[in-house]
């Protein structure tokens, strides 16, 4: 459930907490197209500890490394299956450093958007949607699952823990064994979802959601100089990554 602690947004006064919330999301999304842009591994490296000085500033650093080792069991399966692709396939480029790049590269993600979700308000994220010109609907949606991931897999530990102390073993067995164990986990926590969302919707219905089109807000987000000049400096660096991309030459780090 660790990976979900990244999800999970800390209000602490930062300068990357007090920028716009729809910069941050610009900046996740150059990160995530300039991962994509690369299947080195040593430019994925540095796109990965590029963003150290970002989580550093923000002070989340001690959930964001949670996220990542919950997140950590994904990029071992990522390294694996690439890995096997390539054995079976003699022909593959698959390598060793391939497959350790892509494994990078889905860190590369997971540490870009727990920045975003640990730096940003659900209410902001909302209001940026809002004032994006999204429909309240998709915001109110986007939002509440944001809102929620984190509290549910604090119910998942909860039950993990209620099953454990009624004798239940995770980590014992073979793999299938291992999977069927994780049953009694699901059942309860899909149940306790449905119920949450139903008493959701009542609460919707008892206020009257969707019943005026045009909505106020109380408050509006205004861009200022400093989210300018991000925006300016990330595409700067983000020009700068295509061109490596397209007229240098990568050194490659084989293994």
């Amino acid at each position: 459930m660790r990976v979900f602690e990244g999800l999970k947004f800390k209000r602490v006064s930062t300068p990357i907490h007090k920028l716009d919330p729809r910069v941050k999301f610009f900046i996740s999304c150059i990160i995530f197209i300039t991962a994509i842009l690369f299947n080195e591994l040593l430019p994925l490296l540095i796109l990965f500890f590029a963003q150290l000085p970002l989580i550093l500033i923000a002070r989340v650093h001690r959930e964001w490394v949670q996220s990542l080792k919950g997140a950590s069991i994904f990029a071992v399966m990522i390294f694996v299956m690439n890995l096997v692709v390539g054995y079976m396939s003699p022909t593959s480029s698959f390598t060793i450093s391939f497959s350790l790049a892509m494994a990078i590269r889905f860190l590369v993600l997971v540490a870009s958007f727990s920045c975003f979700f640990l730096t940003t308000s659900p209410d902001d994220l909302g209001l940026a949607l809002e004032q994006s010109r999204i429909p309240y609907e998709f915001c109110f949606a986007f939002t509440t699952a944001v809102r929620f991931v984190p509290v549910l897999a604090n119910e998942a530990q909860t039950i993990v823990d209620a099953q454990r102390s009624r004798g239940l073993e995770l980590e014992k067995g073979n793999f299938m064994k291992r999977v069927r164990n994780y049953i009694p986990i699901l059942i309860p926590l899909i149940v306790s979802a449905i119920r949450r969302s139903l008493e959701l919707a009542e609460a919707m219905e008892s206020r009257a959601f969707g019943a005026k089109k045009t909505r106020t807000s109380l408050y509006s987000l205004k861009m200022k100089s400093i989210d300018y000049f991000v925006i300016i400096l990330t595409l700067a660096l983000f020009l700068f990554a295509v061109y490596i991309r397209m007229a240098a030459a990568i050194p490659r780090i084989e293994i």
